[in-house]
């Protein structure tokens, strides 16, 4: 969280750069290193959403088994909506806006899939991908996951692109949840409607075990 001082800012700062480099492996253990690492930064780093007293206990967060069928090829399509959507924090940062970037078409488990890409109105851009599915308030947060925020650097193995190209590749295995999902004092942007899926997604972060446990 963020405060008066310089420092927290600082250790955010931080904090990013660390997830980034963790989504920047590559080796064909990149999977299991990238669920290590981030276990080790929600264990110790001052950033970390995990409350504070609860860190010492941290035992890891929780993941599906790897799924190679949910690292899907896709292009992004255009939309004829341009106007912007406003998507609620809950928190002090309240209502956050976003513009629709394109649409991802997929199929899964037999089934067609739609979900919007958003960019951040006013934030230097960046590409959003927020997204919730039948495993939502089960297996899964509540309030969905995330498969890649760019502006957050969550975004080097779940998202694979190329400059002059709509083709991209995606990877659920990647999935993650907001930092609301450990613990309340966070205020995240959920996913809209039209990014609520029937099929389960079952790859990536599960329920945080504390949750299960409240």
């Amino acid at each position: 969280m963020i405060g008066t001082e310089p420092q927290p800012y600082l250790d955010l700062c931080d904090w990013r750069r660390r997830v980034g480099d963790l989504y920047r492996l590559r080796d064909p253990n990149a999977l299991n290193r990238f669920r290590q690492g981030r276990d080790q930064l929600f264990r110790t780093h001052p950033q970390s959403p995990i409350p504070p007293g609860a860190r010492a206990g941290f035992g890891g967060l929780r993941y599906f088994d790897p799924d190679p069928a949910l690292k899907i090829r896709c292009r992004v399509e255009p939309m004829g909506i341009s106007d912007p959507i406003e998507i609620d924090t809950g928190g002090d940062d309240g209502v956050i806006t976003y513009r629709r970037a394109g649409q991802l078409r997929f199929t899964t488990a037999g089934q067609e899939c739609r979900l919007t890409i958003f960019s951040l109105v006013g934030y230097g851009g960046g590409l959003f991908l927020p997204f919730r599915d039948g495993t939502s308030g089960k297996e899964t947060y509540g309030g969905g996951r995330y498969l890649f925020d760019t502006a957050k650097n969550t975004d080097g193995l779940a998202l694979e692109i190329a400059a002059g190209s709509a083709e991209i590749g995606i990877d659920f295995n990647f999935a993650y949840n907001p930092s609301c999902a450990y613990d309340p004092r966070w205020a995240c942007p959920l996913a809209p409607r039209e990014n609520w899926l029937a099929v389960p997604i079952a790859a990536g972060e599960k329920i945080y075990a504390e949750e299960l446990s409240g």
